[in-house]
């Protein structure tokens, strides 16, 4: 992970952002949800977003994640973006295997050969210890193994960026310490990892955390 560089001891200046949000305001109809959110987020850091129920939290996470469109404010991304909601619904109908969800990471990679898209889904899947349910339909899983899921599809695209939405919510403890060492594997390697939870563990290990009361950012 990351170490910001005193610029007194070092003249190596601190990496770019690879996320950058600023003056983020988003209202549901009428009603304010942010208020004035700036954010940057480095490569190579695990960042925790913490506030109580209603702060904010999960719609910042949307909002980075471009899966809502800020009321005012500017979103700048650098690289592809894994998000991982905390409830994930989907079709009983969908036709879809744990294996082709996983695969999908991997289709803006046109040059990948079919070799390298089999290897990356098959790391992947071992990597969330999902191997053995690859031929599952995805709609069959319970909502922490979808979030598992959705986790290795990033992973097989190599994303830059991991944006998660409790992860460790519906996963017993080895689950998450799993989960919890895939994303500082992932900032290992120089992605950016900004997460929304409660477990402990996870924001004692963050190397930042943004705190959000009613929408404004207090820390």
């Amino acid at each position: 992970m990351s170490l910001l560089t005193d610029p007194r001891t070092s003249r190596t200046a601190a990496p770019p952002a690879v996320l950058r949000a600023t003056g983020i305001h988003f209202s549901f109809d009428t009603t304010p949800v942010l208020r004035g959110i700036d954010i940057e987020l480095e490569p190579g850091s695990v960042t925790v977003i913490a506030g109580a129920n209603g702060a904010g939290k999960s719609t910042l996470l949307e909002v980075l994640a471009g899966v809502r469109t800020p009321s005012s404010g500017r979103v700048e991304r650098s690289g592809s973006v894994a998000l991982v909601v905390q409830r994930i619904a989907a079709p009983d109908a969908l036709p879809v295997t744990v294996r082709e969800v996983v695969a999908m990471g991997t289709w803006e990679r046109r040059r990948l050969a079919r070799s390298e898209r089999r290897d990356r889904v098959v790391d992947a899947l071992e990597r969330v210890a999902l191997a053995d349910l690859a031929e599952r339909p995805f709609t069959a899983l319970s909502g922490g193994q979808r979030q598992r899921v959705l986790l290795a599809q990033g992973i097989a695209r190599r994303a830059r960026i991991f944006l998660l939405d409790e992860p460790a919510s519906g996963l017993d403890a080895a689950s998450r310490a799993r989960t919890q060492t895939i994303l500082v594997e992932e900032a290992n390697r120089g992605a950016t990892v900004a997460c929304v939870t409660h477990n402990d563990a996870a924001i004692a290990n963050a190397d930042r955390i943004v705190r959000l009361d009613h929408g404004v950012r207090v820390a």
